[in-house]
């Protein structure tokens, strides 16, 4: 079996090969989180056996070419039912497959992309890429320290320079209720790992992340609220606010 490129390698060169065909496609997930969390991370001690990434709707009919010459074969059922939304490539060398999302990040809640994508040169924005974990209904403890380490390595303010920009997130969750909710409930799960002193954290690392909680947490309550988000806030989780997930056969 053909040895597998190092799948940050891999990542990075898909990423150079897209920018080369005018493509502008850019790492999500959990690897896109280690890339963001500086040269010493304390929580990535894992393996990554997928990638993650998203493009622009325009761009949806440049991917399959791409992909098919960058030496992946496709998923041609999930592709042909879902892919104005999501398409999914496999490595034919391995289990290893790209899994890419095309112009709105849509699993428990939506994440619009288009037009935020050329920010940064390798990854979503921080703000998206903080939400794309903090979206997750059923959070695990890895999801959870995802988040615990982009707010760790990411100062917060309000543009998207370096920055978790928490004007965009005011504006993405003053619209989306489900989103505000579920984002609101991971980040209590977050203050709770990170409290544990057993975690890998100096007291001041563990404080700057509480820290940028907390100013999450203002951000809501200071941010313009849609007359559709003040409805559905009187509705509460009497009623379901987010999308159930299927999981992809690959």
């Amino acid at each position: 079996m053909p040895i597998l490129p190092d799948i940050l390698d891999e990542m990075n060169r898909l990423i150079d090969a897209a920018r080369a065909n005018s493509i502008l496609l850019r790492a999500i997930g959990g690897l896109a989180v280690r890339v963001r969390s500086g040269d010493f991370q304390k929580f990535f001690t894992r393996e990554y056996r997928d990638l993650d990434f998203v493009v622009a709707d325009n761009e949806r009919k440049k991917i399959e070419p791409f992909f098919l010459e960058m030496g992946y074969e496709s998923n041609r059922q999930f592709n042909l039912l879902n892919g104005t939304k999501r398409q999914i490539y496999l490595d034919p060398n391995s289990e290893r497959h790209v899994d890419i999302f095309v112009g709105n990040f849509e699993m428990c809640h939506k994440l619009p992309m288009n037009g935020r994508l050329h920010l940064d040169p390798v990854t979503v924005p921080l703000a998206e890429l903080l939400l794309s974990k903090a979206q997750i209904v059923e959070l695990n403890r890895k999801d959870a320290l995802d988040i615990a380490s982009v707010l760790l390595y990411n100062e917060t303010g309000h543009d998207d320079e370096n920055k978790i920009n928490l004007d965009y997130i005011a504006k993405l969750c003053g619209q989306d209720w489900g989103l505000y909710k579920t984002t609101s409930i991971n980040l209590k799960r977050v203050e709770e790992i990170v409290s544990d002193e057993k975690l890998n954290l100096t007291e001041a690392e563990r404080g700057l992340i509480l820290k940028r909680v907390s100013e999450i947490y203002r951000t809501f309550e200071s941010m313009s609220k849609s007359m559709a988000w003040q409805m559905r806030d009187k509705v509460g989780t009497r009623v379901r606010w987010y999308e159930e997930v299927e999981e992809v056969a690959r």
